[in-house]
């Protein structure tokens, strides 16, 4: 199996996956041997992982990119959009918000700022509805709690209980997406 070992100051191993490129995060001093007991340790987790992301890979080959054109069409789409999504959510969660931003991000599907602004990627008018609506509520729900404690995931599912269905489907099929940026 083939990887790439990137070590730091952490004090446990772990194992990522990017793209198709498999990478073990290890301690310092962690022994060559020791990285390769874990990764042995580990490999029916990583066989199955790996075949899911050259599946994904594969996939998202196959999608044709998006021209300029059609990024600046989803993009005016998203504008038109998203924010009548926010209005909508933000009084049932209980919070304000300040600007929103529609960007042609490669990575992130949405992010929330200190000070409220929101900007959200225009591929999202490329998924289902609820996976727009779930990464509203992701979003608008870091005005209550900016981390990702249990207590922010229970504020999610408190206005919007499938959101672990559509988060799964943008796991699942985001890649794909994210793939059709030119």
């Amino acid at each position: 199996m083939v990887y790439e070992v990137i070590r730091s100051k952490r004090k446990t191993m772990c194992v990522e996956i990017r793209g198709t490129r498999l990478l073990v995060r290890a301690p310092q001093r962690a022994s060559d041997a020791a990285v390769a007991r874990f990764v042995e340790q580990n490999r029916q987790w990583i066989e199955k992982h790996m075949a899911k992301a050259t599946a994904r890979a594969e996939a998202a080959g196959s999608n044709p990119k998006l021209t300029r054109e059609e990024i600046l069409a989803l993009a005016d789409q998203a504008l038109d959009v998203i924010p009548k999504r926010v209005a909508y959510y933000a009084p049932l969660i209980g919070v304000t918000y300040g600007r929103i931003t529609i960007r042609n991000q490669r990575t992130k599907w949405g992010s929330c700022s200190s000070k409220g602004n929101l900007n959200f990627n225009c591929l999202l008018m490329l998924a289902p509805p609820e996976v727009l609506d779930s990464i509203v509520v992701h979003e608008l729900c870091h005005r209550k709690v900016m981390n990702h404690s249990p207590q922010f995931y229970a504020e999610v599912q408190r206005v919007f209980p499938e959101y672990h269905k559509w988060h799964q489907w943008l796991k699942d099929n985001g890649e794909q997406l994210m793939a059709r940026m030119y």
